[in-house]
């Protein structure tokens, strides 16, 4: 059971309400199609009663039936490690079998299957479940049990580490969902229940009310969290965030506390990013993040960092997102925004801080056109921005599956380090047609830099293979050593 924190000021601990493995995606990119909407809310009844008082009952006994119990198992990968007797140095060749000065020998060792476990939210009667990330993200099989104690075999339909969400299917008929709600309308103060199966108690619900909007933690590189003192612990993730209609409007995902488990606070992700999101993953099995091209701070922030440093700043506003960096051929480049401005409204909503910009950005697609308005030496100004991908297209992105490329990658061996020289390395010990093979590469070939990363895991290539194809230029620029041990280069363009 993993349980992955952060420390904050006074030993607080940010931690996921889940113990599981995460992933990533990587992508391509084709003509862009707005899908059509997927998810969209459904009114469900007032839960007012007489008296003034809220029944939360109705609401929890729908929600309880929609949300269901993950398992997740991430098998142990078998790796080759290097062994030596202990005893040979001692006993030299007393026993006859090499004694003083025996090599190395190389062993294989399998890691033991890890385990974890979260939860899930029926959105369609089909069944397609929303979860969080880090719930599913490596999992290698994922096992899910419905309210009712019925159990299904599970399969990823896309992970999004960016948002922590992720949507998985199960085969099934007539499953309960429940409705969603627009989690813009939410108020400080409003009754809201946290459904899932936390400490692997499944079925929980707990009460309480909406504490905070837009929180920022540092977790996610989107975020803007819905803040709760109902009750989240480890096995909430990927649970429901209730209102008092029986609505969804938020997904559970972390806790706030100074031992790990809950002492306060809890986080959900709200229903404004996850419909963008899981519509995305469904048709595209990725999501198309627009992006602006700005980075800054909310101006709160910054006029506090320049009071510190004794200067005194006036910038007609202490709400918004002040601009600290446009970058080249973004969108915000081509609407003409500048460092110093402050924007305060985007797509006809306020912007107080970034996470309510990242939040509004989050709910579009390359190639939407937005309008944005901004503060420049006081005055007010709006322009019409049209929002790119991080490439600085409008094109879809689609996940690309590593099989194109054609290669099976391992890391190098004691044995490959000291007979070329070498300190690391990933050996190709299979090869198919694919691009890999197309630039030259053959079975043997070590592959020692990717875009002057060095390689030292499986993991390093798939990162830098994911990195590329995000970037601009899409391309690999790969150092190697042939089995001959001759110095090669290959180029990889992603597009083709």
């Amino acid at each position: 059971m993993k349980q992955t924190t952060k420390m904050w000021i006074g030993m607080t601990i940010l931690a996921f309400a889940s113990s599981a493995v995460t992933g990533a995606v990587i992508k391509n990119t084709k003509t862009n199609e707005a899908p059509a909407p997927i998810f969209a809310p459904s009114p469900a009844a007032a839960a007012a009663v007489s008296g003034g008082y809220v029944d939360l009952t109705s609401a929890a006994e729908s929600a309880v039936n929609a949300v269901v119990y993950i398992k997740v198992t991430q098998t142990g990968k078998t790796q080759r490690v290097t062994v030596q007797d202990p005893f040979s140095d001692f006993f030299g060749d007393f026993f006859g079998f090499g004694g003083r000065g025996q090599q190395p020998q190389q062993r294989e060792y399998k890691a033991p299957d890890r385990h974890g476990a979260g939860s899930g939210v029926i959105i369609s009667s089909d069944g397609y479940i929303v979860t969080n990330n880090h719930v599913v993200g490596e999992a290698d099989q994922i096992e899910v049990k419905l309210n009712d104690n019925r159990e299904f075999k599970g399969r990823i339909i896309g992970c999004d580490a960016t948002t922590d969400l992720a949507l998985i299917k199960i085969d099934g008929k007539d499953l309960p969902t429940i409705p969603i709600g627009n989690s813009d309308d939410l108020k400080l103060g409003q009754w809201v229940l946290a459904v899932g199966n936390p400490f692997n108690l499944t079925s929980t619900v707990t009460a309480g009310i909406v504490s905070a909007k837009a929180r920022t933690l540092g977790a996610n590189g989107i975020e803007s969290f819905i803040q709760t003192d109902a009750a989240i612990n480890a096995g909430n993730s990927g649970g429901a965030l209730v209102n008092e209609k029986g609505e969804l409007v938020g997904i559970n995902a972390m806790l706030y506390s100074q031992t790990g488990s809950y002492s306060g606070y809890g986080f959900a992700i709200p229903t404004s990013i996850m419909n963008k999101v899981v519509a995305d993953l469904k048709v595209y099995g990725t999501v198309q993040r627009a992006v602006l091209g700005v980075s800054g701070q909310d101006v709160s922030n910054y006029i506090d960092n320049e009071k510190a440093k004794g200067n005194d700043v006036e910038l007609g506003t202490v709400t918004g997102v002040y601009i600290e960096k446009i970058y080249d051929t973004s969108a915000a480049e081509d609407a003409g925004l500048e460092k110093g401005d402050v924007i305060t409204e985007f797509d006809g909503k306020k912007v107080n801080k970034m996470s309510e910009l990242q939040e509004a950005i989050a709910q579009h697609r390359p190639g939407d056109k937005v309008t944005i308005k901004y503060l420049r030496n006081k005055k007010s100004h709006t322009e019409t921005v049209t929002l790119r991908n991080s490439q600085g297209t409008t094109k879809v992105m689609e996940e690309v599956d590593l099989d194109q490329l054609g290669v099976q990658m391992k890391p190098v061996s004691d044995e490959e380090k000291k007979t070329m020289n070498i300190t690391y390395g990933l050996t190709i010990n299979a090869i198919r047609n694919g691009k890999m093979k197309t630039a030259g590469a053959a079975k043997g070939t070590i592959v020692l830099q990717v875009n002057d990363q060095k390689m030292n895991t499986v993991e390093d290539w798939e990162e830098a293979v994911k990195s590329a194809n995000q970037s601009t230029d899409r391309t690999l620029w790969i150092k190697a050593l042939t089995p001959s041990g001759r110095k090669v280069s290959y180029v990889i363009d992603l597009n083709e």
